[in-house]
């Protein structure tokens, strides 16, 4: 049982990205799946979840109108879009099995945004 993140990069302030979550070893569509994140000397922040099939979506307000949260329980693949990167966005991305609430739940090693000229 496991998550796997990827596609964190170096981005320049303004720019976009898409991270993936692939989950295996369970169930996907059978839970809700959260984003998550922790800047450099922070606490960790939740960031957006999506229901099952994705019908239900929310969104930090830090976030909200700049990420775009889905999946493709298909392939057992949740992402996140991100557009308008600032700096404040630099973090180590995690995605977490279970909803805004789940603190203790299953969570990837993470993959690593930093927004940076």
């Amino acid at each position: 049982v496991q998550l796997v993140e990827s596609g964190g990069v170096l981005v320049q302030p303004g720019g976009s990205l898409r991270l993936s979550c692939v989950g295996s070893g369970f169930v996907f569509s059978a839970y809700y799946m959260t984003w998550v994140r922790q800047a450099p000397g922070k606490s960790l922040e939740w960031v957006s979840s999506i229901s099952y099939r994705g019908k239900t979506t929310s969104y930090a307000d830090s976030v909200k109108g700049r990420f775009t949260i889905s999946r493709d329980n298909a392939k057992n693949t949740m992402y996140l879009e991100m557009n308008s990167l600032s700096s404040e966005d630099t973090a180590l991305y995690y995605c977490r099995r279970g909803d805004k609430l789940c603190a203790g739940c299953l969570r990837g090693s993470g993959t690593q945004v930093t927004v940076s000229s």
